[in-house]
């Protein structure tokens, strides 16, 4: 990947990134997004290689969300540019962005299954939303197979709510690959899970991307699945990158702001704060109180 280019403005003006397009698959260009008068992403310029996994770290509420869901114009930017594969799509009308679509898969926080359908069902729904099927017994080896990718052949007729946690995120994440995307994006995808099953799916992240050779960008605040998925880290803080680079990198990492996020420590101010002296009610309630 070539290295962006950095240049200051005179007369004291902040730094631009300059990104080329053809500086990676995915590429964001100076992408500001505001919520009313509040600065989510601030001019934040990226450049996503082809074929390697970028892990997107930060404090809750620092944007990383927002900042993946622009990769796939979930979200539109302020201002700003959302390149893939050489082009812009962040000015594309909606025709357009389903056609690009088809090559990302994309697993939501909480798996975002349909608890109507089955197994099978869900995972044929990308399919059958962008292409009309006339061979079913083929469409049923698709479903097969994905699921044999994350360990869940056998299971196509279960639904949504037989399944447990980490089921439902590996039947989500096999409905991600259905269409052989290019690009795979993951939300926040061992929250809620117990350390057993989030390392199965830190492993089914690097099977993937190892048999697949698909694009990876993984949000995340789990700094163990970090360390162990992750070609590259960033880290985001106030809508700004402040750190970039591998795992190494980030856990030298001189900033204090990365080390207090990456260690889990809380601040000084805010233990003070915790620490204060406050008076408590005199007053206790019992449950019998609330009774007529």
């Amino acid at each position: 990947m070539q290295k962006a280019n950095k240049k200051v403005k005179k007369g004291g003006e902040k730094k631009v990134t300059q990104v080329r397009e053809n500086d990676g698959l995915l590429v964001l260009k100076n992408l500001t997004k505001k919520f009313a008068e509040h600065v989510v992403l601030d001019e934040v310029s990226l450049a996503i290689e082809k074929g390697k996994t970028t892990v997107v770290i930060g404090p809750s509420g620092c944007g990383k969300t927002v900042l993946i869901k622009h990769l796939i114009v979930l979200l539109r930017p302020s201002s700003g540019e959302v390149h893939f594969k050489g082009r812009r799509i962040d000015d594309l009308d909606v025709n357009e962005l389903n056609k690009i679509r088809t090559h990302y898969g994309f697993l939501f926080q909480g798996g975002a299954l349909f608890d109507s359908l089955s197994v099978a069902e869900n995972i044929m729904f990308p399919i059958r939303q962008h292409f009309k099927i006339t061979d079913w017994k083929e469409a049923e080896e698709v479903v097969k197979g994905k699921l044999a990718m994350v360990g869940l052949d056998g299971f196509q007729n279960y639904y949504p709510a037989n399944l447990s946690g980490g089921q439902r995120k590996r039947v989500a994440l096999a409905r991600a690959i259905a269409l052989n995307p290019e690009v795979i994006l993951y939300d926040e995808p061992t929250t809620g899970l117990d350390p057993i099953r989030a390392d199965t799916i830190n492993e089914l992240i690097l099977k993937l991307q190892k048999e697949l050779g698909e694009t990876t960008v993984v949000v995340t605040h789990d700094m163990t699945s970090a360390y162990k998925i992750a070609d590259r880290i960033i880290m985001l803080h106030k809508g700004k990158i402040i750190a970039d680079g591998d795992a190494k990198h980030i856990r030298n990492h001189p900033h204090p702001t990365v080390q207090q996020f990456i260690t889990g420590q809380v601040s000084e101010d805010d233990l003070a704060v915790l620490r204060m002296g406050g008076a408590i009610s005199q007053t206790q309630f019992l449950p019998r109180d609330f009774e007529e």
